[in-house]
């Protein structure tokens, strides 16, 4: 008798780099203290890529891991999607390097880039999508080296990131994690609140652009961004909740991306939620940009914070101005 298949999520993965930069260790080069990060952030250190680490080491790290909790190998993967804003290259894209590095067959293999936080929760619902399509195998990666994109003397905005990668395996199986509903939105008219300008072609990269520290001037907004998180993410949640047939009660755990701790006590508050049923690792690793929430999503699972059974709620946003939300049941 055959097994049923419900298209969902076979394995999970990350990837942080060694190096540990704390907060004293910023202290030492820009002007700031471990008091004003904390108060200002919740965070107190972050994982920087080795020297000799792109982005494409570590979602290839990242994807072998979910690799293996989903047990299959390389060549059972269909597709790949990369989310990224800091690709291995300007072109070609990050998922053509994962592709040969992980020694995938030639299958569609693409990047997803310029959605900043959000790019995990879009990239997985458009894997859903694809996985539908003939009962595909697609591997979704979120990766982000940020230490090599911003200014290091800027103290508003490089003592909020870290490197990592996460990783889902999105296919058929008879007992996936469940992805119950999807929602998502892009607000283009915010798009300047937070942005990295030079590159394009409004801003060509130039010498004089590289000479000026355009290239690593992350534009951001910060009670702008604050206010739209909030607002977005709270009523993604709610929307996505809606979309299922569920309410906040039902959810055992709410894995946010992980941008501010002051945002993520806001969001809590919108939502009245439970300091238990927020799950939080910004203490640690920072802001890690798309690579949060599956980061934050395989920690809590190894954590013994999700159990079998158990409805997970997914939120994000990201320059754009992008927002999402995705429900699971494990």
């Amino acid at each position: 008798m055959a097994t049923e298949q419900t298209i969902g999520i076979l394995g999970l993965g990350a990837y942080t780099p060694e190096r540990i930069m704390t907060n004293d260790d910023w202290a030492e080069l820009i002007d700031t203290s471990d008091e004003w990060i904390t108060t200002r952030t919740g965070i107190k250190r972050r994982r920087f890529a080795a020297d000799d680490e792109t982005s494409a080491d570590l979602a290839v790290a990242a994807a072998r891991e979910a690799l293996a909790d989903a047990g299959i190998t390389a060549d059972e993967i269909d597709e790949i999607v990369v989310a990224t804003d800091t690709p291995e290259m300007y072109t070609p894209d990050t998922a053509a390097f994962v592709q040969d590095r992980l020694g995938v067959r030639p299958v569609p293999a693409f990047d997803m880039a310029g959605s900043g936080c959000a790019g995990f929760l879009l990239a997985l619902d458009v894997a859903r999508c694809r996985a539908e399509e003939g009962g595909k195998n697609v591997l979704v990666i979120a990766v982000e080296l940020i230490s090599r994109l911003m200014n290091w003397a800027d103290r508003d905005t490089c003592v909020l990131f870290g490197d990592a990668a996460g990783a889902a395996v999105v296919g058929p199986g008879p007992n996936p994690i469940e992805m119950l509903a999807a929602v998502a939105g892009t607000d283009g008219s915010k798009a300047g609140i937070l942005c990295l300008e030079a590159g394009g072609t409004r801003v060509p990269f130039t010498l004089e652009a590289a000479k000026a520290g355009l290239h690593k001037k992350l534009v951001m907004h910060g009670r702008e961004v604050f206010r739209e998180a909030v607002h977005r993410m709270g009523d993604a949640a709610r929307e996505v909740l809606a979309k299922a047939g569920m309410t906040l009660d039902e959810v055992a755990l709410v894995v946010p991306h992980q941008a501010n701790g002051r945002i993520l006590d806001a969001v809590a508050k919108r939502l009245g939620l439970p300091a238990e049923k927020l799950y939080s690792n910004i203490r640690d690793y920072g802001n890690t940009g798309s690579a949060s929430v599956p980061l934050a999503l395989t920690q809590a699972r190894e954590q013994g914070r999700i159990r079998k059974g158990d409805p997970v709620l997914l939120i994000s946003f990201g320059a754009g101005f992008h927002w999402a939300a995705l429900l699971l049941r494990f």
